[in-house]
């Protein structure tokens, strides 16, 4: 009987020791299941720093294209003389006068259609995209000013009149006095 006993001990001791193995284990289980989702479920840290830096890439070009309009390339030359000027085809040319009106009223190129400087940027809408313009002031600099400015805005050709209405009325010239 003894020996029955030492039996059904050892067997009980080793199903207690089965229950208990069996209950850590299934803990064990249930913790690495749960370890394991969480760990589904996370992306990396390195995967978002790689994410950070492309959209951050990505973003400094978009803003680099959208904001720099590059400017465009005149087929003409960027100054043509008051003689050269005088000369041109007045079907195929624009004369574009960029001085301010009272200006203008002392006297300009009958052709020729007034849009100050200050205004030119709001106005570009009213530039003919089929003819060829020049751009006339006073002697030369504002006209050089509205001419890179139509440039940058896409207009491809576009000179400007070196030496201005001084130069043209000095040459004797027609000119229209006033509005």
């Amino acid at each position: 009987m003894a020996k029955s006993k030492q039996t059904h001990h050892k067997k009980a001791t080793k199903s207690t020791k089965k229950t208990q193995v069996g209950s850590a284990t299934t803990r064990s289980n249930k913790s690495q299941i749960v370890t394991n989702t969480k760990q589904a479920g996370t992306i990396p840290s390195w995967v978002w720093s790689l994410i950070v830096i492309v959209v951050a890439v990505g973003g400094y070009w978009l803003v680099q294209l959208t904001n720099q309009r590059r400017q465009a390339v005149s087929s003409l030359p960027a100054e043509m003389s008051v003689t050269e000027v005088s000369k041109l085809d007045r079907e195929e040319w624009f004369f574009l006068d960029v001085r301010e009106q009272s200006e203008w009223n002392q006297g300009h190129i009958e052709e020729a259609t007034l849009i100050p400087l200050g205004q030119l940027q709001d106005r570009q809408d009213e530039l003919p995209k089929d003819q060829k313009i020049v751009v006339v002031c006073r002697s030369g600099n504002r006209s050089a000013q509205a001419r890179d400015l139509l440039l940058k805005a896409g207009f491809t050709e576009v000179t400007s009149m070196a030496g201005g209405m001084n130069d043209w009325i000095s040459q004797g010239l027609p000119a229209v006095i006033g509005p």
